[in-house]
């Protein structure tokens, strides 16, 4: 076929399975937008309100799906407005292929109108990226993306096309994809002596982050658990790999995470790490973290061995490869003193909030019951993200989508959209704070214009209430910037962009509310109106040893 270079774009797009991408047309890229005109019927154009929200739902996608989510802009603002985005995938993992156009050729590098040097921006936040300046490397150049972006540890590639090469031909040649593969490059040395760690523990104790939900590894992590008999905590970006049931579950672990986690991890002699990183969110002082255990990480990217806690012992590969092998040659394992010790620890340190007045703990546990566990939750970033993270009670990978890397506020929204334009058998909720919603609310515009049944759930205390608990805390009550006590009516703008509104002011009013937004099967906003002061606990001070995990309990004995 003797195509244009905006034909082979999309026909690139239709070879890689693609069947949704979220952008926003303007100059540079029209070629492109002109030609998915001709092929609406096959790969499903969302426009989004802001090209951040198109990067953001491109994520959702991904995450939701565990395909590579695309993104589409102009060059200039059109361009560096994605940026966010691309960052907040890098940050998580996220497999994306972000497709911009820039200024034709003879213009490059001469402050022509729109044009920015898209590339050498956002490469410290892609896994790699491509200026095309040639028709016929085109085609290639787009397979290399997908396949980098989705391969190893995944990541974001932008492809940056000049407009010259977009309304250039050649000849076009339709390839089948290749297979992912995943390659280990452990040892059987280190394969061995990571079992005979296993075989030795007494206090076993795992530790699962985004690289579980990343892998598909849940069965293997499952069955891991069951035969080495151990307690499993989890991070931010690993929930739902361990069924949120599941007894040996102990929650969250790091600054927000329980006690239980955060205790028993302090107390375990040997950690299994599995596709975590080690953020200092999770372990405070590093110096001070699981001083008692020896460490077994095991993950695809080199790079994280002994980058943040030394590692004991280590495997690098995929973990569902690896995982199966260590399933398969692990004799069962026998912890039921440590195991009691765990329950013990569950029994004394719960998750508490206070029940007389509507609070998102409340909020959160009430959705999860509606839904039964089986809903799509998105989140914006701050307190609600924690309590979502802390009171849903997840039982399967890809469904708690939240920005943990980068934390951005904004996120949740966008995401949310593309969640449920690649999960439309799920009920997809975004869970934001006031401050959060502000930041990108137009995207409502975008699930009204296409009808997509989101719910967003706006948790308004009128303050910028993570942020404001820090300065309660540590900087002696002094609310600089935190208040948003306006005249802002967020039910009223949801309307306004086409959507319902149902405000919330009682806890009897909830579940009614969801199940009504449930029912309706459009964009609705929920609104739950809570007190400015609630915090999420437990806490660990920023740098604090995780032992250090304080709630409103010890925090009432300090002051006493």
């Amino acid at each position: 076929m003797f195509l244009t270079g905006a034909e082979i774009v999309v026909e690139c797009l239709k070879e890689q399975g693609v069947d949704t991408v979220f952008g926003y047309p303007g100059g540079t890229i029209l070629n492109v937008y002109d030609a998915l005109y001709q092929h609406s019927n096959e790969i499903n154009h969302i426009l989004t309100s802001h090209e951040q929200g198109a990067a953001h739902a491109a994520d959702g996608y991904a995450r939701a799906t565990g395909k590579v989510g695309v993104c589409l802009a102009t060059s200039g603002p059109g361009a560096t407005n994605l940026v966010t985005g691309i960052a907040t995938a890098y940050m998580d993992s996220v497999p994306m292929v972000a497709i911009t156009c820039n200024v034709v050729l003879p213009s490059l590098g001469k402050d022509s109108f729109q044009e920015v040097d898209i590339a050498g921006i956002t490469m410290p936040i892609t896994k790699h990226n491509y200026i095309v300046k040639d028709v016929s490397i085109l085609a290639d150049t787009l397979r290399k993306a997908f396949a980098i972006a989705g391969s190893g540890r995944p990541g974001p590639v932008l492809v940056d096309i000049t407009k010259d090469v977009t309304s250039n031909r050649c000849d076009f040649e339709a390839k089948k994809p290749e297979a992912v593969k995943q390659m280990s490059s452990y040892t059987e040395e280190a394969f061995k002596e990571a079992l005979d760690l296993l075989r030795n523990a007494k206090r076993p104790f795992v530790y699962v982050g985004g690289g579980a939900v990343i892998s598909g590894a849940y069965k293997e992590v499952r069955e891991f658990a069951e035969k080495m008999d151990t307690p499993v905590c989890d991070t931010l970006m690993g929930k739902g790999v361990i069924d949120g049931h599941n007894t040996r579950y102990t929650g969250m672990i790091g600054m927000h995470g329980t006690k239980i986690s955060n205790f028993g991890v302090s107390e375990c002699d040997v950690l299994i790490a599995m596709g975590a990183r080690f953020s200092d969110r999770v372990v405070g002082n590093p110096n001070k973290f699981a001083e008692n255990a020896k460490v077994l990480q095991i993950d695809i990217d080199a790079a994280e061995i002994n980058k943040n806690i030394r590692t004991d012992v280590s495997l690098v590969g995929d973990l569902k490869e690896v995982l199966a092998r260590i399933n398969k040659e692990l004799e069962q394992q026998e912890h039921t003193e440590w195991m009691k010790h765990i329950a013990d620890l569950q029994e004394k340190y719960p998750l508490n909030y206070d029940h007389s007045v509507l609070s998102c703990p409340y909020v959160i546990e009430e959705i999860d019951r509606v839904t039964k566990g089986d809903a799509v939750i998105t989140t914006d970033v701050g307190q609600h993200q924690m309590w979502a993270a802390q009171y849903y009670k997840y039982s399967m990978p890809r469904t708690l989508l939240t920005s943990g890397g980068l934390g951005t506020m904004g996120y949740g929204l966008g995401a949310c959209i593309g969640a449920k334009m690649g999960r439309q058998d799920k009920i997809c909720i975004n869970i934001a704070g006031d401050g959060c919603f502000r930041m990108n609310m137009n995207e409502l515009a975008t699930a009204s214009r296409y009808h997509i049944p989101i719910i967003q759930v706006v948790i308004n205390n009128h303050v910028l209430g993570m942020v404001r608990q820090w300065q309660t805390l540590f900087y002696g009550k002094r609310y600089s910037q935190t208040v948003l006590q306006d005249s802002v009516d967020f039910c009223k703008v949801a309307e306004g962009l086409g959507c319902e509104a149902i405000r919330v002011t009682k806890k009897e009013d909830v579940a009614p509310a969801v199940e009504k937004a449930i029912a309706l099967h459009k964009p609705v906003l929920i609104e739950c109106i809570i007190p400015e002061d609630d915090k999420v606990f437990p806490m660990v001070p920023a740098g604090a040893p995780i032992t250090e995990a304080f709630d409103a309990l010890d925090l009432k004995k300090a002051e006493q």
